[in-house]
């Protein structure tokens, strides 16, 4: 890993901490509901709200009714998202005349948004209008990463309760994270990407005329509007050429600062962050890296300040930097590495000299190797599917590198509020397996892990790997699975697990080498999305009913630190052995026989 590289991860590291623990302050008096002063004049809107609503504000959820508010909420925004794109064709706010989109397209794209998952089998700007974009998919950004924001605060509440039987109020919660939370923090990101270059418009569509001639063959169609092919049975291929280019508007830079902040991924261009418009300047790459991690190391830091020990939060935090540390570094030496069959192709240069440039295939000139990979890493470290450069085209063990992180559940910093669940449900895990070796009853925060949370928490780290592998078994055995894949071999399998990996664990992120807007693969993708999601959360609250139970035990000679390096060790070891075990078959089958194909044809 070049010095460059180094310099830049660790600025990275450094500046997101400094903004990351303010933010976290400001998070615990929020789901305190201690709000500062500044902005409680809000406070008359957010009791409207409850009015129109009729939400008695007052009122404590136990944990099923919680539950029951949540995915009552999150239902209701599918079926309004599905409606829209559905009826978009007879909607305002549609200048390019959008036609309304297919059935298993609406719904898969409506499941990935309220999932948080965003996963896009369409180009954005061919597909969506701009009602669409503002009115569904943007909102379901904030609904869907509010929703991770209030589970994580329920744990937590769950953990510092004293045999209590409530875990707070779920519209309460939802409100105040949305209202005083990620709307202004997107408001201000918005109106910084708009000074950067990122559109924020109403505009049709602009056509400019270019200083050279673009020149290209395309399929010759018949009269049927079918290819016409001739007597070998290949394509009739006719020239085109144009001096004109169509240049994609609309409202960009909002969509761009919630998909951003609320770790959604989702481009509003099919290229995502690699598309000049979305992500304009170096600058405003990192300040999307940036904006990526921000809430979820924020919410490491309320979390320590919710339990009453900053130490317990900083013991996480130190367990997601190490493995976050660790990945970067592998993706961007792997990239930096680059393609040994390269050396092939000249029998008069060095190996040496062919690779100084390293892997630039996917990338964008502007951003280069280092800030790519740590692009990569940061994206699929959280559960945002915002790319700036082509996954697909990564090396093997490069492109394993984000598969990876998102199969050891999202958790090293992770998406709003479901990175640090998944986190503290490992956690829980880690305590039990020290309490087998030393024969002692489990404790975590001054509450006892016992039989029910030991199952709900074996569900909730199950339930990903079944979904991933079944999705990925059925799609490789299916005709219609298979018709999909354009690279045979490991990297279509590679393909395959990738894009069931990124919907499994909400993630969106794709190698895009996989034909997925079909029928077959959007509503199995669709289906792996929801309960992916919902399959975690309702064991998440299920444990924090249980703990917000308990009474609180006090601390002993028997009683394991779970805020010194030892710990630390132990959950790292917990979520890479327990995290990453299921998939060890399938990732041979994948990138791992890739990388040695690939070295042995050096």
């Amino acid at each position: 890993m070049s010095a460059p590289s180094w310099i830049l991860l660790v600025a990275y590291l450094v500046v997101l901490l400094l903004l990351s623990w303010p933010l976290g302050i400001f998070l615990q008096r929020v789901a305190d509901g201690d709000l500062p002063r500044w902005l409680r004049p809000l406070q008359g809107l957010e009791s409207l709200l409850y009015r129109a609503a009729g939400v008695d504000s007052s009122h404590g959820m136990a944990w099923r009714q919680y539950a029951v508010g949540l995915l009552a909420f999150n239902v209701l925004g599918l079926v309004v998202t599905y409606a829209l794109q559905r009826t978009q064709a007879l909607l305002p706010l549609n200048p390019q005349g959008m036609a309304a989109v297919s059935p298993d397209s609406a719904f898969n794209t409506a499941v990935a948004f309220v999932t948080n998952t965003d996963w896009q089998g369409y180009a954005g700007e061919g597909t969506m209008s701009y009602l669409t974009q503002m009115l569904a998919l943007t909102v379901q950004n904030f609904f869907s990463a509010a929703t991770g924001i209030v589970v994580v605060i329920a744990l937590i509440r769950g953990f510092v309760a004293r045999s209590a039987g409530s875990l707070g109020n779920f519209w309460v919660d939802v409100t105040r994270t949305t209202l005083y939370v990620l709307l202004p923090l997107s408001m201000l990101f918005a109106v910084v990407l708009v000074q950067q270059g990122t559109p924020q418009n109403l505009s049709p569509y602009a056509i400019v005329d270019t200083l050279d001639v673009t020149a290209w063959q395309q399929p010759k169609i018949g009269p049927d509007g079918q290819p016409l092919q001739d007597a070998a049975g290949k394509p009739v291929l006719e020239g085109m050429q144009t001096r004109q280019q169509i240049l994609a508007m609309g409202p960009v830079a909002s969509q761009e600062a919630i998909k951003m902040l609320g770790t959604n991924g989702g481009g509003f261009f099919n290229a995502n962050s690699a598309h000049p418009y979305e992500n304009p300047t170096p600058l405003a790459n990192v300040l999307q890296m940036l904006a990526i991690f921000l809430i979820p190391a924020a919410l490491v830091f309320m979390f320590g300040r919710m339990v009453g020990d900053r130490r317990q939060g900083l013991a996480v935090l130190a367990a997601m930097t190490v493995m976050f540390v660790l990945a970067t570094s592998v993706v961007t030496v792997q990239e930096q590495q680059g393609n040994p069959l390269i050396a092939s192709l000249g029998a008069d240069q060095t190996a040496s000299t062919l690779q100084s440039g390293g892997n630039m295939e996917g990338k964008e000139a502007r951003f280069g190797i280092a800030a790519s990979s740590l692009f990569a890493a940061v994206t699929t470290a959280a559960s945002c599917g915002a790319v700036n450069a082509m996954h697909d085209s990564f090396t093997p063990l490069g492109g394993a590198v984000p598969l990876v992180l998102m199969q050891l559940g999202e958790v090293v910093f992770g998406g709003v509020g479901s990175g640090l669940y998944t986190m503290l449900i490992f956690a829980i895990l880690a305590v039990f397996v020290a309490g087998l070796m030393i024969g002692r009853t489990p404790e975590y925060l001054g509450k006892k892990i016992e039989i029910h949370e030991m199952k709900m928490t074996s569900i909730a780290i199950l339930v990903t790997p079944v979904l991933v592998l079944a999705g990925t078994a059925i799609a490789v055995l299916a005709d219609a699975g298979k018709a999909g894949i354009a690279n045979p071999g490991a990297h279509g399998f590679s393909e395959i697990l990738y894009a069931f990996t990124s919907a499994g664990n909400n993630n969106g992120s794709a190698f895009a080498g996989l034909s997925a807007n079909t029928p077959f693969y959007n509503a199995l993708l669709a289906l792996v999305m929801w309960f992916g999601r919902f399959g975690v959360i309702v064991p998440v609250l299920a444990i924090a009913g249980s703990l917000a139970a308990k009474k609180r035990i006090p601390v002993s000679a028997g009683t394991l630190p779970t805020h010194g390096a030892l710990f630390v060790g132990l959950l790292i070891g917990t979520v890479l052995l327990v995290g990453l075990l299921n998939y060890v078959p399938a990732l041979a089958l994948g990138p791992v026989v890739e990388h040695f194909m690939l070295w042995h044809a050096k």
